[in-house]
């Protein structure tokens, strides 16, 4: 089974009523872990990779790394790359195999990021690759993409008419969610995935879903956000994890990294299965 087009997942999972995680990875080690989760749960996964992972750890060996782990696993797994304004590194990669892109021109008006979108969803279909489309920037800095300034939402019919020009396969709504760590809880304007799904038929992806309750990611992955995001949580166990052990190490004097990164791989992991969880999406493999 293993490598898998992106939007056979997310159509499905929209069908189905559940949604695919879509875990941002920085290494080998937390690609090993989420990738062990959702086989372990037999579910479809999407592993995202940065702008900032891709030229930190190089599109080469990151592809490498993909396919050497998910290679002989029996799940659907898709790659793709997350909030990309660059078209040059979106290029890079769907010529080294990335299944899926973020064209992230939401800084652009969005007759210019139709254009570009347009020419985009083009040069994936000549891959055999998935497009996900975004019009207004998901407030907070991830990976050094975005803004901390929350962006004007668009029209319904602007949003609409943005799907059926460039032909995205799914839609990256703002709709009050954000990156990074919420600091209450927030309101969300769940309505709003209702009506895109209704007037666009295509899945939605959420955004800065790290921190959000059970109850809101259920909510919003009924209404049609197939496709949800978790980055900052996956950083958040693995740095705490590290640190955790980190501190054991130096109490007892004792440094061993294999021990290190076997605890760094069962926090991810557990955090990973934690959300498959709520998701709905183990045994949909």
């Amino acid at each position: 089974m293993a490598v898998a087009p992106l939007k056979g997942l997310v159509d499905e999972a929209l069908a189905k009523g559940y949604a695919v995680p879509a875990i941002n990875v920085v290494d080998e080690l937390s690609l090993s872990a989420v990738v062990a989760a959702a086989v372990e749960a037999g579910s479809p996964l999407i592993i995202q990779t940065s702008v900032k992972t891709v030229k930190a750890v190089g599109r080469d060996v990151l592809k490498a790394m993909f396919d050497a782990v998910v290679g002989p696993v029996p799940v659907p797994v898709s790659l793709h790359l997350d909030h990309c304004p660059d078209r040059a590194v979106i290029s890079s990669c769907l010529e080294a195999g990335w299944n899926s892109v973020l064209f992230d021109a939401s800084a652009l008006p969005v007759e210019e990021n139709q254009r570009q979108t347009v020419e985009v969803v083009a040069e994936a279909k000549r891959y055999g690759a998935h497009v996900e489309g975004e019009i207004e920037g998901i407030t907070g800095v991830e990976d050094g993409v975005g803004s901390d300034a929350e962006a004007e939402r668009q029209s319904l019919e602007v949003a609409t008419r943005f799907v059926e020009t460039t032909g995205v396969d799914v839609f990256a709504p703002a709709i009050g969610n954000a990156h990074g760590i919420y600091h209450s809880t927030p309101e969300l304007d769940s309505q709003r995935i209702t009506d895109l799904v209704k007037a666009t038929g295509i899945p939605m992806a959420l955004h800065g879903g790290s921190g959000l309750t059970r109850e809101q990611f259920q909510d919003l992955i009924g209404r049609g956000c197939a496709k949800v995001n978790i980055s900052t949580a996956l950083k958040v166990a693995y740095m705490k994890s590290s640190l955790e052990h980190l501190e054991q190490a130096r109490a007892a004097d004792k440094w061993d990294p294999p021990s290190l990164f076997r605890h760094i791989h069962a926090a991810v992991k557990t955090m990973a299965a934690e959300h498959i969880e709520i998701f709905g999406s183990g045994g949909r493999a």
